[in-house]
């Protein structure tokens, strides 16, 4: 008998956990439901018309009904089996002493639905039960939850507002087989909490909520459970019901066979099989399936950065990587064109364009509609989309897209906001980034053919004086780390704003905050990967002295060896990471190392003329049980009871779509022999050598004190102005007034026929007749530009 109403959560016990989460799958076509699947668990089922997850998790209890029980997904070392690496539809098997669980995992194509076949082996006293944490609409405390019948068969039911979750099984015959049902309160009278406190399942309640809801039953020991989405608890139940009258054969045969069209599609590289280990090809070919996996059907061409929450069985997050952010999206993007899926790849762009903000930035990451989640700025995520636009366009394959107005707005947004960017790409500190730096002057580039005349000029400009100064602005000479690794100097993390004005700021603190205790470091004692990135769009050779220095300090200082290879740290004294004892990342810990670094050290090394197949190799290792890449991998002595162990997966983010788009690319730069992702236009304007230019800019920011006899002062601003001008004491006054570049306004000094000693005066003012407030005295000195 059902008692009316679960006991709502006026206190806690500990709620079940998150598993760690090793296969992925997702329907190919019209269903748009995600998940991810793990040891004995189904996490984070997404519905097409709202962004955030509709369940937190799904999992399964294995019980005798005379006080053992044990959770599926506890037991180590699951067997999990891809019949086809073309299919991401992985067999899980989880053995024990007396029984063996094993179930399939598929999306129906058709329908918003999930359906898993299971079966129970073993002591015949065993019974599986199915556990599911609903999560409908924004808000994880107003659902609520029935046990109950509809159109005659017994069902599970959740709902919030406009959006509906029902679970329902059948057994091979086609006979409804939920047997005992109850609802309940996540951590109070859910199914996990009836037996840690009963060893069996004893409560039987038919309503609970408003709250954070579970629902569970007890199963036959094999069928097929089927949870469905649709607009009401009704509209779900049906979708799920269709869905197992159809049959998980059929479902399974029209998935199977979309996945075998789609990679038909695109096919890899004949050279592949030949230049590379069966290992890196089927890593190749889930890192693509990855990819697919990952992009929304309701919004074609957003790529989410995963689907896990990292260390999500510590977190109540959100959104955890259900985000879209469009560095992580382009870089997506970058891998779906190196493998020919022209398709997916202009979705991509059309989704981007659709996103771009008015004056020419994205939000740093949002929902899958657009809907801003965190809303810093990142000027590498307002230059990545011109990359993509143009990298489509060198394939002959950006079609009628237009892309003017996207690549003005975002170059505009650019030349006014940098060279600082307010995050760099880990989202942490403002300044100066080597890793931004190269990918706005390779937007700034890239789309320069896309602009007038002018605003082309400007474009050009801004980028090869910023490719001038990359070294004042992000490289140390001396310094601790040059004498203990015997080099004259490094490339530093970031450097603070304060560097355009004064060139000592590089000697001023940067937090690191993901600490708890703020290691106080100054910005020259910061090292990090980021200017790889110079080398592998063409600003800078692989052989440049400072380069081939920076990788001295960079592997003395963020290199870790596993076992399963070299792996590198975000940056010295990161704080994102597991704590020393293991456990999750709470807002400090300690970084560890990521595959996704492996890959761009891989693409240096391909730069250098070096052989990348020892870095495809060691991410191949990295990967988890299901092979999927990790955000992070443990690179500290193993902690066994947390499931840690040197070389494999910690509990941050896994899969990490970026790091599987780094191997593929990594695959195809090898088989190229230079980078598959590297800027046309930029690698042909610079070819890895500093311009020499005989021009200085003049900007609010960067503000120079000094220039050269022979070197041109223009003066850019974003508005029209007009320059009061003169010389020595504000001799031989003149006013120069700016012109309208498109991106910017550009005043140009007569600064070339100043001699050495000269001291240049001007101020600005502005078109409404206002004055900037200061005046501005600059040195001119000796010798040639």
């Amino acid at each position: 008998m059902y008692s009316r109403k679960a006991p709502s959560a006026t206190w806690r016990h500990p709620v079940w956990s998150t598993a760690r989460k090793d296969c992925v799958g997702t329907a190919l076509g019209a269903s748009k439901v995600w998940f991810t699947m793990g040891h004995g668990i189904v996490t984070e089922v997404f519905y097409p018309s709202i962004d955030i997850p509709q369940i937190r998790d799904l999992g399964f209890i294995i019980a005798d009904d005379q006080g053992f029980w044990q959770e599926l997904k506890t037991l180590p070392d699951p067997h999990i089996d891809f019949h086809d690496p073309h299919v991401p539809l992985p067999t899980t098997t989880h053995h024990h002493p007396r029984f063996e669980m094993t179930f399939r995992v598929c999306p129906d194509p058709q329908r918003d639905v999930l359906l898993i076949d299971f079966t129970l082996r073993g002591d015949n006293a065993m019974r599986p039960y199915v556990l599911c944490a609903a999560r409908l609409g924004e808000d994880a405390q107003r659902n609520h939850a029935w046990a109950g019948t509809w159109a005659g068969r017994p069902v599970l039911w959740a709902e919030q507002g406009p959006f509906g979750l029902a679970l329902t099984c059948r057994t091979a015959n086609g006979d409804a087989a939920l047997i005992c049902r109850s609802v309940g309160e996540v951590g109070v009278s859910d199914l996990w909490q009836d037996f840690h406190q009963h060893g069996r399942m004893s409560w039987q309640y038919d309503e609970a909520g408003p709250g954070e809801v579970a629902l569970a039953a007890e199963l036959p020991r094999s069928g097929t459970l089927a949870l469905g989405l649709g607009s009401s608890k009704e509209a779900a139940a049906t979708n799920a019901w269709s869905s197992l009258a159809q049959g998980f054969g059929p479902c399974l045969n029209l998935y199977t066979a979309r996945w075998q069209a789609w990679h038909a599609s695109h096919p890899p590289p004949s050279q592949l099989a030949r230049h590379l280990p069966a290992a890196i090809e089927t890593l190749y070919i889930r890192s693509a399936n990855v990819l697919k996996i990952h992009e929304d059907r309701t919004f074609p061409g957003a790529l989410v950065a995963s689907l896990s929450i990292p260390w999500g069985e510590a977190s109540d997050s959100l959104g955890g990587y259900h985000l879209v952010w469009s560095r992580d999206l382009v870089e997506s993007a970058g891998a779906l064109l190196a493998i020919g899926a022209h398709v997916e790849a202009r979705q991509v762009l059309t989704y981007l364009i659709s996103t771009q903000q008015a004056d020419g930035h994205w939000f740093q990451n949002q929902w899958l509609g657009g809907k801003p989640f965190w809303q810093g700025v990142q000027l590498d995520e307002a230059g990545f989309p011109v990359l993509l636009a143009a990298a489509l366009d060198a394939q002959h394959a950006l079609n009628d897209i237009p892309i003017r107005d996207m690549v003005f707005r975002a170059l505009r947004f650019i030349v006014r906001e940098g060279p600082v960017t307010r995050q760099d790409r880990w989202e942490e500190d403002s300044g100066i980034n080597a890793f931004t730096l190269a990918v706005v002057i390779a937007a700034l580039v890239e789309g320069a053919p896309y602009l007038d005349d002018k605003a082309r000029a400007l474009a050009l400009m801004v980028a090869d004086h910023w490719n001038t100064r990359i070294e004042a602005w992000t490289y140390a000479k001396g310094g601790d780390f040059a004498h203990q690794f015997g080099v004259t100097g490094h490339y530093i993390r970031v450097t603070p704003a304060d560097i355009l004005r004064d060139c000592r700021a590089d000697q001023e603190m940067v937090p690191i905050k993901n600490r708890s205790d703020n290691p106080q470091l100054a910005a020259d004692k910061q090292v990090s990967n980021d200017f790889l990135q110079l080398v592998r769009y063409g600003l800078r050779r692989a052989d440049d002295p400072r380069i081939a220095e920076s990788i001295v300090v960079m592997d003395g200082l963020l290199k870790s060896d596993t076992p399963s290879g070299p792996v590198w740290h975000r940056y010295n004294d990161d704080g994102y990471g597991e704590h020393i004892d293991g456990s999750p990342f709470d807002g400090s810990g300690v970084g560890r190392g990521w595959p996704l670094l492996v890959g761009e050290r891989g693409h240096y090394a391909i730069c250098a003329g070096e052989d990348p197949l020892p870095y495809l190799q060691a991410m191949s290792r990295m990967t988890g049980a299901g092979g999927l890449l990790p955000e992070q991998v443990w690179d500290s002595p193993p902690i066994p009871e947390r499931g840690l162990f040197p070389g494999a997966p910690s509990g941050s983010a896994m899969p990490l779509v970026w790091a599987h788009a780094e191997f593929v690319k990594l695959c195809h730069s090898h088989l190229l022999g230079y980078p598959v992702d590297r800027p046309v236009h930029t690698f042909a304007r610079y070819q890895g050598l500093r311009p020499h230019l005989d021009f200085r800019l003049w900007t609010l920011k960067e503000r120079p004190r000094d220039i050269k006899a022979d070197e041109e002062l223009r003066v850019l601003l974003p508005t029209p102005f007009v320059v009061h001008f003169g010389h020595n004491g504000w001799r031989d006054l003149t006013d120069i007034p700016s012109e309208d570049y498109g991106l910017a306004h550009l005043a140009i000094l007569p600064t070339r026929t100043m001699t050495a000693g000269t001291v240049m005066d001007f101020t600005i003012h502005w078109a409404d007749g206002t004055w900037l407030g200061e005046d501005i005295h600059i040195d001119i000195t000796g010798g040639s530009a």
